[in-house]
């Protein structure tokens, strides 16, 4: 690029680094269906009413969790997608520590 001309958008690198971003969160998207999947199952094998409560918090917390990464999968496609915003990224961090917690309620 040279000095004093504006980016557009055909300027973005082609590499593959919005790809590799695209797979990191299906990959994390998989892992929270998987915990979800697997707490659900720890349910079924003689969980009391404090872990469904637990699962169904879980399932309710990886639907937002799929709606987030989904919306940012659709803007990793655009020529020059926005940052993450703050709000996203907290959304997502909030979403990460409540899975946990609610993973840790059914197998405590």
């Amino acid at each position: 690029m040279t000095a004093g001309r504006r980016p557009v958008e055909t300027d973005r690198d082609p590499g593959l680094q919005p790809e590799r971003t695209r797979l990191a969160w299906r990959r994390t998207t998989l892992s929270c269906a998987v915990t979800a999947v697997l707490a659900g199952r720890q349910v079924l094998n003689g969980g009391g009413a404090s872990a469904t409560l637990a699962v169904s918090l879980a399932a309710l917390v990886f639907l937002a969790f799929l709606w987030l990464a989904h919306h940012r999968m659709l803007q990793l496609g655009r020529p020059r997608p926005a940052l993450l915003p703050a709000s996203s990224a907290l959304g997502v961090a909030a979403c990460m520590v409540a899975l946990a917690v609610f993973g840790a309620a059914v197998v405590w």
